[in-house]
């Protein structure tokens, strides 16, 4: 499947990856699918996770300054017309860093209808994925359907270059791709109802 006239439509994604090791196969898809993504999709992969504070509600008070980290990640999911997440899952559950992101996340506006594409690398991974749909569902964001899948990419050893160069992948992602244009030409009242 190709991506229906993406030169005609200019749309902004932030990727964040639930995993903190640099080549992590959450890593190597988000960087696969912001190569599929260019140069018709500003697909920017965000690297800030590690850098948040721990969360305290005792900082997200109203009239506070938010710590700068967080202040950074804010602004850019208000830029952004969409937002992919990949995650690992670890003893069941999401990762603390990711978590810990998406509390910061709660208390501001940024988040309220915003287009959400989940990928899953492993899919025997199950309760992650479920726990954080849950999570962004509760923050009011737009769960998409189609840009919401599990591809088999964990323990295979692929590379973004590998993802990219595999047919069915790379379709995969560029269905992935499609649904978020689709999402993010919606209005947020029509993508609710």
């Amino acid at each position: 499947m190709r991506l229906a006239a993406p030169l005609a439509f200019g749309m902004r994604l932030v990727a964040i990856s639930g995993s903190l090791r640099s080549r992590s196969s959450n890593g190597e898809l988000l960087r696969a699918l912001a190569r599929i993504a260019a140069p018709a999709i500003d697909l920017e992969i965000y690297d800030g996770l590690g850098s948040l504070p721990h969360f305290n509600p005792d900082l997200d008070q109203e009239g506070m300054q938010l710590p700068e980290p967080v202040q950074a990640l804010r602004r850019k999911i208000a830029d952004a017309d969409g937002l992919v997440i990949s995650s690992p899952e670890y003893a069941h559950g999401v990762p603390g860093a990711l978590k810990n992101a998406l509390d910061w996340l709660v208390g501001g506006p940024e988040m309220v209808y915003k287009p959400i594409a989940l990928l899953n690398p492993s899919p025997r991974s199950v309760h992650a994925q479920a726990s954080i749909a849950e999570t962004l569902r509760t923050m009011s964001t737009t769960l998409v359907d189609g840009a919401c899948i599990a591809l088999p990419i964990s323990g295979r050893g692929l590379d973004a270059d590998g993802i990219v160069a595999n047919a069915e992948l790379r379709a995969r992602l560029e269905g992935v791709l499609e649904a978020m244009r689709t999402a993010t030409l919606l209005p947020p009242l029509v993508q609710h109802e």
